[in-house]
């Protein structure tokens, strides 16, 4: 990934915190038939430090667990707020008419040998995990000891476990640092007065990042 300075993002706790925030990743293998990405929540445990390791699952009906090269590092993609930036949001376009439209965004690459794990004890744990930290913003969360344990032990049989352990992380966050201020403020402001939910988030992760 192409990071220009003024861009990259090392902090490992925000780089985290993004992981957590955007769970569902894209998990780019190396496969018998070549390239394959498929999307798939992930569970971040913080060890081994200092990039921790990822934890999800895949249906077994999907042929990529069985196709995966595990010789060959993989990555998985974690994606943030993005959205469209309008040069008319810029102040200073205003003065010298000198302003071109631009995309903002935070993305996040983990990168590490993927490991498939087929056992039913590891797969009901991180189903559990990933469940429980998912749920936790609910008022009265679920829980899959809500459910009947049959019906749970036949999902369980359907699914696959897969592990990556980080060993390079790197972020990327490209919010206008490379505006001045008040143009960092303009686009906050035009963000907010569009209202959807992505521009809404984008917009607030800036104002943190600033």
């Amino acid at each position: 990934m192409y990071i220009p300075s003024q861009f990259e993002e090392s902090r490992v706790e925000v780089l985290h915190q993004l992981i957590r925030s955007h769970s569902l990743g894209i998990l780019v293998t190396f496969s018998t038939s070549g390239m394959e990405a498929n999307h798939i929540p992930f569970h971040l445990t913080p060890e081994p430090t200092p990039f921790g390791t990822l934890q999800g699952h895949m249906a077994r009906a999907n042929p990529a667990w069985q196709n995966i090269n595990q010789k060959i590092e993989s990555l998985v993609i974690f994606h943030g707020p993005d959205g469209y930036i309008s040069p008319c949001w810029y102040p200073t376009v205003r003065d010298h008419g000198k302003g071109v439209p631009t995309w903002n965004y935070a993305v996040v690459h983990a990168y590490g040998q993927l490991r498939v794990i087929d056992d039913a004890a590891w797969v009901r744990e991180q189903s559990g995990s990933l469940t429980k930290q998912q749920e936790s913003v609910f008022g009265s969360p679920w829980s899959i000891a809500d459910t009947p344990p049959d019906f749970i032990e036949r999902l369980t049989s359907s699914i696959v476990g897969v592990e990556l352990t980080i060993i390079r992380l790197l972020g990327k966050w490209k919010i206008s640092q490379n505006q001045p201020e008040q143009n960092r403020d303009g686009v906050i402001q035009g963000l907010r007065t569009q209202g959807t939910h992505q521009a809404l988030e984008l917009a607030e992760s800036m104002e943190k990042y600033f």
